[in-house]
């Protein structure tokens, strides 16, 4: 269950600290270990998230860098 935000009425906002106090809701996402996914599986998605940014840019030619900046400014012009 995905958990809820934070109400922004002070009314809303006491009851769901309460509600937390009291347990019957949870104030925190869940760790990988409580939604049953592997813990291992998990470090290598996160290993391969901080290098894959860098890993593709350093593979780009240079036509693909300039392709990619004509494409980001006419996105960025093209909007009014």
């Amino acid at each position: 269950m995905k958990n809820p935000k934070r109400p922004r009425d002070t009314n809303q906002l006491a009851k769901f600290i309460v509600d937390v106090a009291t347990g019957e809701c949870e104030d925190r996402a869940p760790t990988p270990e409580e939604e049953g996914k592997d813990p291992a599986a998990v470090a290598r998605g996160h290993l391969g998230g901080i290098k894959g940014g860098k890993a593709r840019a350093a593979a780009l030619t240079k036509k693909d860098i300039r392709l990619q900046g004509q494409k980001a400014a006419r996105a960025r012009w093209s909007r009014s």
